[in-house]
């Protein structure tokens, strides 16, 4: 008898339980569907749906964190949104304006799973990355094509990242902290531009190496646009410009100075003067033009003595691609290979 009662009891309690079951089947079976529904909203982009879906998993993790089957839901929910999490910094790295930026980020600040230095860092690899993949397209074959190319890239591109990473943090920390303080987060920034502008200056002086032809004044101007135009945002990197022509600007004048010496020197080695008609009076008859008043013209006596003539026209050369860009800073320089060339052949 007693048995018949245990297992009555039994019975009525599961009836029980099965009884409250259906009467809740509907919010139960909501609730067993939430990881679907989360994994729904991330991959078809309804995030804000998909961080209500979050919010409301967390609370019910913090009441029944004991039953098995609610610690299944938040941990299937978890991992939805760390999809969602690589989705939202995906989309950073594409070509995203600066209002799906801003929205972007507010879920990010919503998930709050990154700390703010940790967002501002998340947020700049991700653009950089998307800079990085628009500079690594183009044509490497020609430098000047190059250069041109990425200071254009640069110009536009870069000067929007900045423009998006101000609009959406504050940086009105000091750079420098006071002693035994935190680094301030507007230094993750203040690096993360001083390296692109020292990218910038490397793929620039790597590309001069390699040769832009007699286009240095209008490459020139290229760059010294893309500093003002940066200038806006406090990184005006003009002055840093100057060294890279000025050197470039001197080896091509002395390389075609040596060229022009060097030429000087095997057409003497075959000169003689039997050679020089107007010397041996062979060519008395022939008039030599006269250089207008005004005029800075060199002397026309140098046409009976061909090496010279040629030496002249090789410095000739060389001053005119130098008066493409002439920094003042080189006349020292440049006198100094004038000087040295002249002593060879005199």
């Amino acid at each position: 008898c007693r048995t018949f009662m245990r297992d009555a009891e039994a019975i009525a309690c599961s009836r029980r339980m099965n009884s409250l079951t259906l009467n809740r089947h509907t919010e139960i079976l909501e609730i067993l569907e939430i990881p679907q529904l989360m994994d729904t909203c991330v991959r078809n982009g309804y995030y804000e749906e998909a961080l209500e879906l979050t919010a409301y998993v967390r609370r019910l993790e913090r009441k029944h964190s004991s039953i098995p089957v609610i610690q299944g839901i938040v941990e299937e929910v978890r991992q939805s949104a760390q999809l969602m999490l690589n989705q939202l910094i995906q989309q950073l790295r594409t070509n995203i304006p600066l209002p799906a930026c801003l929205r972007v980020i507010g879920f990010l600040r919503r998930m709050d799973v990154l700390t703010e230095a940790e967002l501002r860092v998340k947020f700049l690899q991700a653009r950089d990355a998307w800079l990085r993949s628009i500079q690594a397209s183009i044509p490497d074959h020609d430098p000047y094509l190059h250069i041109t190319k990425t200071i254009e890239a640069c110009r536009v591109h870069l000067f929007d990242i900045v423009t998006q990473y101000r609009a959406i943090f504050s940086d009105e920390e000091p750079l420098v902290p006071a002693e035994g303080a935190a680094p301030a987060e507007g230094a993750i920034f203040h690096s993360w531009v001083l390296q692109k502008v020292s990218e910038f200056l490397r793929t620039l002086r790597r590309d001069l190496e390699r040769g832009v032809g007699g286009r240095l004044d209008s490459l020139l101007g290229q760059c010294m646009y893309f500093g003002l135009s940066f200038s806006r945002v406090g990184v005006d990197f003009r002055g840093q410009l100057a060294p890279l022509f000025q050197r470039v600007a001197a080896d091509a004048f002395g390389k075609a100075v040596e060229e022009a010496v060097e030429k000087f020197r095997e057409e003497m080695n075959s000169y003689t003067l039997i050679s020089a008609p107007a010397v041996l009076g062979g060519s008395a008859g022939v008039p030599v033009p006269t250089a207008q008043p005004g005029t800075l013209q060199p002397p026309m006596v140098l046409l009976d003595f061909p090496p010279l003539a040629c030496f002249l026209n090789g410095l000739l050369v060389a001053f005119n691609d130098l008066r493409l860009c002439c920094p003042i800073a080189l006349a020292q320089d440049v006198t100094a290979c004038l000087d040295s060339a002249l002593g060879e052949v005199s």
